[in-house]
Parts: C-alpha cells; structure tokens; sequence
C-alpha cells in the first residue's frame, strides 16, 4: 500500500516548513523508519522517518522549498503499484500549498515535476504566438483621510500594527471617525493580503536593496511577536542589583572545577536565581489562558540563545530542583545544539518563564517582549562597575539592571515587584543558591 510523506506539524508555531535535503533518492528501497528527508521548521532541522516500506517513488517537493504543513512531499510504494491518484491529488493541491522561497523560474516554482503549477503550453512553428499585451498600468493605492495638518488620520495603535506588519497606510482604508484608520482596518488589510507591495512605496525607487529571504525561524518571530505587543497589556519592572558577591562565588566555584572542564558562568546562576525565586512566588509562574489563568507546579526556564538568522529559546526542565553544575552541562549542550537546530520540539517550547541576556553585548537596560502565551520575560543587561552611595560614602560596586515584563492580564504589579525583591535579595546573598 502507498504512503504518503508529508510535511507535518511539527511544532505549534509551525505553519509552513523547508525542505533541506532528500536523504533517500526516487527509486531508492526504503524501511519503515529509515529517515528520509530532513526538513527546517520555525525552530529546528528534523529528521523526516519514513512510516513505510517499498521504493521512494516519487519526490513531489524539490531541496530548497518551503510548503506549508500537510503538503504531501513524496510517495512511497512498491515498484509494481499504480500511484497515479496519488499524484493527481497531489497536483490538484499544490497550487494552493506551494510557496516559492527558491528561485524561481519563468514558469513557476519547480517541485520536481509532479505538483506542477500549470506549465506553459508550447506553440509548434506554425503557430505565430500572439503579440503579448501592453503591461496594465500599476494600480494606484487609495489615499487614507487626511487631517487639516496633512497628516493620515491614524491611531497610535494602528499606525503602530501597520508598521510592525509592513502595512503602507495609503493602501488601508479607514472606517473610524472621519475615516480615521483604526485597528480592525489594520487587521482587515492583513487578512486581505494588501501588504506594501515594494520597498519602493516606503523609500522610492531610487534607494538600492537587496532582498533577504525570511528563514523558518525569522517567518515565526514575526508571525507571533506582533500578536504580542499590541494585544497582550505589557508592564515592565525594572532592579538594579549588586552583583559583587555573586562574582566573588562564581570564582571559587570555578576555581574549585579547575581541570574539570566545567565552568559555571553568570547565566546559571540567574537560572538558578529565578527558579528559587519562582517558586516562592508561584502566581508569577503562570501564563494566560483566556478564561482561566495556568499556574505551573514546576519551573521550566527558557534562556533565548542567539542565532545568525534570529532566536531560540532551550528551556530547563525542573530548573528549581538543579545545582548549578547540573544547570551549566543541560545549558551548554542545549545551546550547542539549538545553534546546529538539532533541538526537539519538546526541548525548545513550553518554557514557564524566560530569560534574555544582552549583557554579553555590552547593552545596560532593554526591555523584552513576552512571547504569548508566556506571561513574564526577564531582560537582563551587563554588569557594569559604577560609583554606589553606601552607608554615606562612595564605593565602586558591580551593578546590573534586569526588567521583567508581565502580561497585566496574570501578573499585577505587586506580584511581579514582590518576585523582583526576592530575585534581587538572592543574588545579593548567594550562599542560598548551594545549600
């Protein structure tokens, strides 16, 4: 009996995925179990198994492109066995689920034959091909109300969704007061698609550009962080802490592990830090559920890694019940292989709160975006050496500033000033963290 190899879900976030290499060939025999195409998802590369056995019959979706999930990739089959329905249905649908992130040529994106996308009929020499018609002048983008000062009558809101999605205000029209564009225009005009159709409209055509691909990674940051900032109420908090002793203990320590390949660096110990913290303050662990809010019986911590084409977030299962040797080997091998996006879904999703660092690049203060449907991210900046007033007099101490951002719709202010408290006092006595 056929089988069908398809792009699956692999991931909540995941809507579409690439495909990065053909490990079997067409007419290759293959096992059920055997992996038979790797694929890029919104977070990592994954191994594609076959569910199957017989012969690699046909491959419906070339190296290189990227189909939304359910696409059918491939069949398998015995040799004798007529797959033909298979792959009429495949042609059927590969209009609509084809995406033509490769290049793509004057006869459309190239999916290995089968799924074709309606190839141009060829003319014999007697058949003189029709003179092509003039192009059709470029259609003129509406112009939104504008106010007596000459400016588009646009809430903040809006103006602020349309820029986070590349929405042209010309190409939006209003139904607020006036005509004044307002928010369900804006979500009216992405599910319509009139997204800005150049560069050009926002910088003229004279200014020179190259056009750069969205990875998997890049397409999720985008699709789910602007659903985050207008809809989800954001309220940060910002601590500066006294980071001395935790500097001081992070050195014996290491000293004491000299020669046995471990370190412990200043990440573990906010891991650590924020876990003890958390769970002293259980309704700061939580995330927002639409009619009911969760509380998590334990702390899994995610640590936002950096990569060249955006982010992923590893996370630290029952990160309250680990020492920070144990926090530093998970933490190293997970960042190691989320940067060679060799992670499990299970292994990079469902973090109960978050941890961004930039201090390592010399940035003092940011705040972070939650990542829905999280109810707190913490944005760490570097410790810095400044003058301190203690107790009348000046002292030179290591200081670092962290704001955590709540969702307001889980956490109140005082909740997540009282979580900051015990986070900060701590650091600031580290001795608490190895007992």
């Amino acid at each position: 009996m056929a089988t069908r190899i398809v792009m699956s879900k692999l991931s909540p976030t995941m809507e579409e995925g690439r495909v990065l290499q053909w490990v079997k060939h067409e007419g290759e025999p293959v096992d059920s179990g055997d992996v038979i195409v790797e694929v890029e998802t919104d977070k990592a590369t994954m191994e594609v198994e076959a569910m199957g056995s017989g012969l690699l019959r046909k491959v419906l979706v070339a190296e290189g492109m990227t189909v939304p999930t359910g696409t059918v990739l491939g069949v398998i089959a015995a040799e004798d066995e007529d797959i033909s329905a298979l792959l009429d249905e495949a042609r059927a649908a590969a209009p609509a689920a084809t995406t033509a992130t490769a290049p793509v040529g004057e006869d459309g994106p190239n999916l290995n034959e089968p799924p074709v996308l309606a190839k141009k009929p060829t003319t014999s020499v007697a058949e003189a091909p029709a003179a092509e018609p003039a192009p059709e002048p470029a259609p003129q983008l509406p112009e939104a109300p504008r106010d007596e000062d000459g400016r588009t009558k646009v809430s903040p809101l809006a103006r602020r969704m349309a820029e986070d999605r590349g929405l042209s205000l010309r190409s939006i029209q209003g139904t607020g007061p006036g005509g004044r564009i307002i928010r369900r225009d804006v979500e009216a005009a992405v599910r319509g698609g009139k997204q800005a159709p150049d560069a050009a409209v926002a910088w003229g055509p004279e200014v020179p550009y190259e056009r750069v691909e969205l990875s998997q990674i890049r397409k999720a940051i985008a699709r789910n962080l602007v659903q985050s900032l207008g809809p989800v109420p954001h309220f940060f908090l910002t601590v500066e802490i006294d980071m001395g002793r935790v500097l001081a203990l992070r050195s014996e320590l290491n000293a004491s592990l000299q020669g046995s390949g471990a370190k412990i660096g200043v990440n573990e110990v906010l891991i650590k830090t924020a876990a003890q913290a958390l769970v002293a303050h259980p309704n700061v662990n939580v995330a927002f559920a639409g009619d009911h809010i969760r509380r998590f019986t334990r702390v899994d911590v995610g640590v936002a890694v950096a990569m060249p084409d955006g982010l992923i977030t590893p996370v630290l299962r029952d990160a309250e019940s680990k020492g920070l040797l144990a926090i530093s080997e998970e933490l190293h091998d997970l960042i190691e292989r989320g940067r060679e996006k060799k992670l499990a879904p299970e292994e990079y999703q469902g973090a109960t709160f978050t941890i961004s660092n930039l201090g390592m690049y010399g940035i003092d203060e940011f705040t972070a975006v939650i990542n829905p449907p999280a109810a707190t991210v913490m944005a760490v900046g570097a410790t810095v050496e400044k003058p301190v007033a203690i107790d009348g007099s000046i002292e030179i101490r290591s200081r670092m500033r962290v704001t955590l951002s709540c969702d307001h719709r889980a956490v109140d202010g005082a909740m997540g000033a009282d979580f900051l408290a015990t986070f900060k006092n701590m650091l600031e006595n580290p001795l608490r963290l190895v007992l």
